[in-house]
């Protein structure tokens, strides 16, 4: 069975580690050959491309599938596509990522693709953009999603969002969580040698966050709260992880607050690191706008940490509110600052909040689950 992914760009990031693991662990499974198609990857966000271009013949980059909406580039791209898929002539095409996803769907429909499956991994629509933005990309969903013969989500939520903009048919959803590799994040130890590495004390009551420092990403929202978290707190610290367009401009926010001895910066890390940043942590919030299910919950409560997060999206499927952390009403300040306060003072509350998160996700997101999930799915399609 021939199995072609398409996914826009490499970069670190949930959706594309999904992808890789996918792609790697079905190479595992008999009869199954793979090829995974991306556009470049370039940005301050790092690339992921060395762990898949280090595979002979795994990976092709089309330099036209690009992330901006560019007519140009976009009409190469679809017209390259289409013409891999002809020659390849793969029994499934399954997609990732808004523009890949759309570009991706359309293409293989041309090139008369038996099979074509794709993962919303986070809404490519919605009132986080502009109205123009949000009924172009409502109506290319709608639009691929006729050519789409079944969709995987990584939540309920982006099921029942699809659902009520009119794209595809309840029968054709399969909610698959996104799995990843457990036995780092369960070892995941509160090591004194990582915080000294991070100028960490300790005593310090450690606040992480996990994301792309760019819009959408609520980095401004928790700085509005530190000055009085700090001021509850006097222990707390911040430790930033991820890089992005918005350092410089969060830094400087950061010391006009007087408070660039409180927060650490730990720029572009590789995945293989997270598991010992979150142990470093007492809790990790996560305020993003716009996500699926954000994985580095879900990595955090694997890592017996507990979660604050937006009642955003997917958030709410693993940030079960007082089992395993606290849901905030979308940008809520006085709620959030409330429940960091809460969990600052209560190390006890922290340590059941952890362990039941632990046990969530220990059933949920085996990545070994995922794959096995995934085959399955398509063995099911293909035979359809």
């Amino acid at each position: 069975m021939r199995i072609a992914h398409v996914i826009t760009r490499l970069i670190v990031g949930g959706a594309q580690e999904n992808t890789i693991a996918t792609v790697l662990g079905l190479r595992r499974k008999p009869g199954v050959e793979v090829r995974l198609i991306s556009g470049p990857s370039l940005g301050p966000e790092g690339s992921l491309e060395p762990e898949v271009a280090a595979v002979p013949g795994l990976l092709t980059v089309l330099p036209h599938l690009v992330r901006p909406v560019h007519p140009w580039h976009d009409v190469v791209a679809w017209q390259q596509l289409a013409r891999w898929f002809r020659q390849y002539q793969p029994r499934i095409v399954h997609t990732h990522s808004g523009k890949a996803g759309i570009l991706g769907r359309l293409a293989a429909h041309r090139a008369g693709v038996p099979v074509i499956v794709h993962t919303i991994h986070g809404p490519s629509f919605g009132p986080f953009q502009g109205a123009v933005a949000n009924g172009l990309f409502r109506t290319a969903e709608r639009l691929a999603g006729r050519y789409t013969t079944h969709f995987i989500t990584v939540a309920h939520a982006m099921t029942r969002q699809y659902l009520a903009a009119g794209v595809g048919r309840p029968g054709q959803y399969t909610r698959l969580v996104s799995g990843f590799p457990l036995a780092p994040f369960l070892a995941a130890a509160n090591d004194p040698a990582e915080r000294a590495r991070w100028r960490l004390q300790p005593g310090d009551f450690v606040i992480g966050k996990i994301a792309r420092l760019f819009r959408l990403k609520g980095h401004d929202d928790l700085i509005d709260v530190m000055p009085a978290l700090v001021g509850q707190c006097p222990q707390a610290k911040f430790l930033l992880v991820g890089d992005g367009l918005w350092r410089q401009r969060l830094e400087a926010r950061i010391r006009s607050l007087g408070l660039a001895d409180r927060v650490r910066f730990t720029g572009l890390v590789a995945p293989a690191e997270i598991p010992r940043l979150v142990g470093i942590m007492d809790v990790l919030v996560h305020l993003s706008r716009r996500e699926g299910l954000p994985r580095s919950l879900a990595q955090a409560l694997a890592a017996g940490r507990p979660v604050v997060a937006y009642d955003c999206d997917g958030a709410g499927e693993v940030c079960l509110e007082g089992e395993t952390g606290y849901r905030v009403p979308l940008g809520d300040r006085a709620v959030l600052l409330a429940r960091l306060g809460q969990l600052a003072g209560d190390p006890l509350l922290r340590e059941r909040l952890g362990r039941q998160g632990q046990r969530l996700i220990q059933h949920l997101f085996p990545v070994e689950k995922m794959i096995e999930d995934i085959y399955e799915l398509y063995c099911r399609l293909a035979r359809e």
